[in-house]
């Protein structure tokens, strides 16, 4: 059977079956991937996946499954499977449907790039060429991953949404290190070849490791903390999970009943948009079917919205904002608003202080709070009379994340586009940001 023809066999054979709500989606991706370490390219490889999501409700009750070999065989023994597993499940109450279509759809810009498609080996070159530049400017070793995609994705519906979109996707991420205690780090992602610069990133986490030579100890205190594009989007995404309605209804916010109140500073304004051109998760429905759009939820520091798909959205009396996932709404692409500073400004605007290129090990003691802790690494500076001085290191930052976002007093002009495992595994775009009183710790 054709997959498409599998995934509408399935829609109809679970209402057959006594499914109120049914969606089933079919994803297809193709994944090349280039490992560096030590300023030398290691392995190159390519791997495929197709996999079917299923999600049925019956009265109340939700399942959600995948189905990895494509037959007539398979499905009838996943649909038995799920009708039997019906009889142990209990309902969730507060599930309220999915969308009902049909609906239009728009394209998005800058979304599918066929240089990407036809990469190939010459992504072997792109690599070589950022290593090359990295050397070029001071690290003495570097490490990394390159990875490129296509992809495509078939949704149907038993709410009469039927619609296909597709992808190609590019990342990069460098660590330079000018010595074993020295190093910068610089990541970033397109939809389109174009736009993404591996050299650049290269050098500049060379420029930042090279600076970071010869750290003395950091200092607990409150300071006034420039924060780069990356370390800034780690803080923005988990907002973006806060966001989530989801969350506020399993009590894992700190946003939980703050829709018309001030949640950051004025200068702060953060937008979803899943039809953003050139977004890493940019499509043109949701999980549901619902087009994509561009939603603000905090503007000018005031929380407007949270994020839904359909069933919360009945929950609060609200529309959807499109951010199906059909388990819980999430964001797609969080936008900050630019600000009017230049990064030499955000120096001079901090006066006294730090500036951080990256953290990790971001930990929440308290999500209903937005209590939380994280750890500064690679090049970490200390700002006097609004210049670099020098390195410092073995920092910790032990904060609250609303607290923190209130005291955001300065954006910068330029915005990155940012993601990377185990940092921000949700896309972000977002400026530098200066953050005043940042409460900083020794680590333990």
């Amino acid at each position: 059977m054709e997959k498409e023809k599998i995934c509408s066999r399935v829609v109809e054979k679970l209402i057959k079956n006594g499914a109120d709500d049914a969606t089933v989606s079919l994803y297809n991706q193709e994944t090349s991937q280039l490992k560096f370490s030590n300023s030398r390219i290691n392995a190159l490889k390519t791997w495929e996946s197709s996999d079917i999501g299923v999600f049925a409700s019956f009265k109340k009750k939700i399942v959600f499954t995948n189905i990895k070999e494509f037959s007539e065989r398979a499905v009838d023994d996943v649909i038995k499977k799920i009708v039997k597993f019906m009889d142990f499940a209990s309902p969730k109450e507060d599930y309220y449907g999915i969308a009902e279509g049909p609906f239009r759809y728009r394209k998005i810009q800058d979304s599918y790039d066929p240089k990407i498609v036809g990469l190939g080996d010459k992504a072997v070159d792109i690599v070589q060429s950022a290593i090359n530049k990295a050397d070029s400017s001071g690290a003495k070793r570097c490490a990394g991953v390159f990875s490129f995609s296509k992809s495509s994705v078939f949704l149907t519906t038993s709410n009469n949404v039927s619609a296909n979109d597709k992808a190609t996707k590019a990342y990069f991420s460098i660590r330079s290190f000018a010595d074993k205690n020295a190093s910068g780090q610089q990541a970033g992602f397109s939809r389109m070849l174009k736009y993404i610069k591996p050299e650049n990133m290269a050098e500049e986490s060379a420029k930042i490791a090279k600076m970071a030579l010869k750290p003395a100890e950091g200092k607990p205190g409150n300071f006034n903390i420039v924060f780069d594009e990356l370390p800034f989007s780690n803080f923005i995404e988990n907002l973006g999970e806060a966001m989530s309605a989801f969350s506020v209804d399993a009590g894992m916010s700190c946003l939980k009943g703050m829709i018309g109140k001030d949640v950051a500073a004025k200068a702060l304004t953060i937008n979803d948009n899943g039809m953003l051109s050139n977004g890493y998760n940019s499509q043109m429905f949701d999980a549901e079917g619902v087009p994509s759009r561009n939603t603000c939820v905090i503007k000018d520091g005031k929380l407007k919205t949270y994020l839904h798909n359909t069933s919360t959205a009945r929950k609060f009396n609200v529309k959807t904002t499109a951010n199906a996932g059909i388990l819980y709404p999430e964001a797609t692409n969080l936008v900050v608003g630019k600000g009017d500073f230049s990064k030499q400004e955000l120096f001079e605007q901090a006066k006294n202080g730090l500036y951080i290129t990256n953290t990790w090990y971001t930990r929440f003691q308290n999500y209903q709070t937005g209590d939380f802790s994280t750890i500064p690494k690679d090049g970490i500076f200390r700002i006097e009379n609004g210049q670099i001085s020098r390195p410092v290191k073995d920092i910790r930052i032990s904060e609250n994340l609303i607290g923190m976002m209130k005291r955001v007093s300065a954006l910068g002009k330029q915005r990155k586009r940012i993601i990377g495992w185990g940092d921000v595994e949700r896309p972000v775009v977002a400026p530098p940001a200066m953050i005043e009183g940042v409460r900083v710790t020794r680590p333990r």
